[in-house]
Formats: C-alpha cells, structure tokens, sequence
C-alpha cells in the first residue's frame, strides 16, 4: 500500500542541464513513479538540444505533462501535431519532436517518462 509522500523540486535526484543553457529538468522519485520538474527556454528544441546528447533524431520517451507556464509544440512521426499553453495536461508517446513556442520559458511538470 502506498504511504503518504511529498516531494520538493529542490530534492531532485537527477538534474539534466539542456545545451546552450536552455533550461534543465529536475527529476525526483514519488512512490513507484517518478515526477519530472522542467523548464525550457526560449528556443529550446528536443531534436536540436537533446537529440545529439542521446543519439536520437526524435524522443523516444512517453510523457504525461501539466503545463504552468508557456508555450510548448509537439510533432509526432506520424505528422499529428498540438500546442501545450498554461493549465493543459497531455498524453505524449514516444517517437516525437518538441520544442518552446515564443519568448516566455515553458514550466512544466511531467508525469512519465524516465528517470534518469
């Protein structure tokens, strides 16, 4: 059975600092699952920030994101596509690009995906 749990971003077990500075992803453990605490940047893109670090042209990691601020685009490989602004909450399969929409940094909490 599941035990009461609070976790603070701060906590954070992993950090990922993006290239160029365009943000970073704190991720922390909670209960059986992980919860990843991300921000990106102005211009930050998955294919151009991520991509070469990992060895992927696109994500291949499943996300359940909350977005809190910004704007975020996601491409799919089968050319579906939706932008993410403040209060909306997605499902995201693997095999995608994403990137930041505009001047204004996107805040967002994921529930899925890795944790490391």
């Amino acid at each position: 059975m599941a035990k009461l749990q609070r976790v603070d971003s701060k906590a954070a077990e992993n950090t990922m600092v993006f290239a160029e500075g365009t943000g970073e992803a704190k991720t922390v453990k909670l209960g059986e699952g992980t919860v990843r605490f991300v921000t990106f940047g102005p211009g930050w893109r998955w294919s151009k920030h991520v991509g070469p670090v990992v060895g992927a042209e696109r994500c291949q990691t499943a996300h359940m994101p909350y977005v809190v601020a910004g704007r975020h685009h996601v491409v799919m490989d089968d050319g579906s596509e939706i932008d993410l602004g403040p209060g909306d909450a997605a499902v995201i399969p693997p095999g995608h690009d994403a990137w930041t929409i505009g001047d204004e940094p996107c805040v967002l909490v994921d529930f899925g995906g890795m944790r490391a």
